[in-house]
């Protein structure tokens, strides 16, 4: 057997409007973690596999805990695929002027 790393990755999107909605949301929530799965985003999860046989199982084992509402996307890449993840953060912007050019100005009123 040979050892192909796989990551797969799921995306969800769950209601939690009703009870009963969200306690779908921590069920899948807390079967994702159980099963080795670590929060990349909020609702996405990765995990890393060995290679596609275990990576089929691990579907199939997703496939029978989907809740019944909302929307779960599961996606395969090589680990190859994955390590080219580029992470884009943007600036804070800020009204505040954190440096020594700060003037203010005052007139007189006489």
């Amino acid at each position: 057997m040979s050892y192909r790393f796989v990551r797969i990755m799921i995306f969800f999107d769950l209601p939690t409007l009703s009870l009963a909605d969200g306690k779908n949301y921590r069920k899948f929530h807390k079967f994702l973690i159980k099963n080795g799965f670590i929060m990349t985003q909020y609702s996405v999860y990765t995990k890393l596999i060995l290679n596609e046989s275990q990576a089929a199982s691990i579907k199939s084992l997703i496939v029978k805990n989907v809740p019944p509402k909302g929307l779960v996307q599961c996606l395969k890449v090589t680990e190859k695929q994955f390590a080219d993840i580029e992470y884009l953060v943007g600036k804070k912007k800020s009204n505040f002027v954190d440096n020594d050019s700060r003037w203010v100005e005052i007139e007189d009123e006489f």
